[in-house]
This record gives C-alpha cells, structure tokens and sequence, in this order.
C-alpha cells in the first residue's frame, strides 16, 4: 500500500490548482497520478480539508476484539500457557479460529508481555548456542 502524499506536495498542488492549472496538468508537473489529482481537486472545489485521511482498519475492530476478555482471563488463571493453548481455547470455548499470530499481537496489545525461559545455569561459563566438544 503506498503512503500519502506529503503535506508539502498537497499545498503545492492546491497553489498550482489555484493559479488556474487543471487537476490533470498539476498531478502531472508534481509526478502524481492523475487520478490523484482529481480527487485532491475535488477536495479544493468542495472546501476540505487536504490532510491525508487515517489508513487502516480502525483500532478495536477485528475477529479477535470480543473475545478480548477470555483471552485476559486464561493468561491471568495460567500465565505460563502457550499460544498454541490459547488457540485450543479459543476454538473449544468460543468456536473462533484465528492464527497464532493474531493471539499475540492482541495479548501484545492488552499489555502482556513475552519472557524467554532461561534453560541453563546463570552461573555457566560456557555459552548456550556451543555444543559440547566430542572426544576422539
């Protein structure tokens, strides 16, 4: 998805709209699309606001957002429980089934936070990724 025009561009579009340019002719000077131009131009002719509008789906809406209290409610009973578990929840309790991913970015959202288990000693001196060295 690209970006929105920058509010430099939309001021100079709507000085060279003004001075009496076509929509057409001002996107193509500026390197924008016509198409864009026209609508900018449109948005001269009916006095808008030339600000770019807000992109995306709006925050609080998804497949996820009505279930958002039981998923609270399980990391609250068990905060050692996987992804995985709250899929299986999900599906058992709820009958929603959404990926793995999209549990953890509403868990992310809601303020929980991942820790990574510590598997060895803290006092070993060795690091963790080497393998033992094979006699012989």
């Amino acid at each position: 998805m690209s970006s929105p025009l920058s509010p430099d561009l939309r001021r100079r579009f709507s000085e060279l709209v003004a001075s009496g340019s076509s929509a057409r002719s001002a996107a193509r000077r500026l390197l924008i699309s016509p198409a864009s131009g026209v609508r900018l131009a449109a948005k001269i002719r009916e006095g808008a606001s030339l600000e770019p509008e807000k992109c995306g789906r709006p925050a609080g809406v998804g497949k996820l957002s009505p279930h958002k209290d039981f998923l609270v409610e399980l990391v609250q009973q068990d905060p050692d429980i996987t992804l995985a578990e709250l899929r299986g929840a999900l599906i058992d309790a709820e009958s929603v089934t959404v990926g793995i991913p999209a549990i953890f970015k509403m868990l992310k959202r809601l303020g929980f936070t991942y820790k990574k288990r510590h598997w060895s000693r803290m006092n070993d001196a060795r690091p963790a990724s080497v393998a033992p060295a094979m006699n012989g």
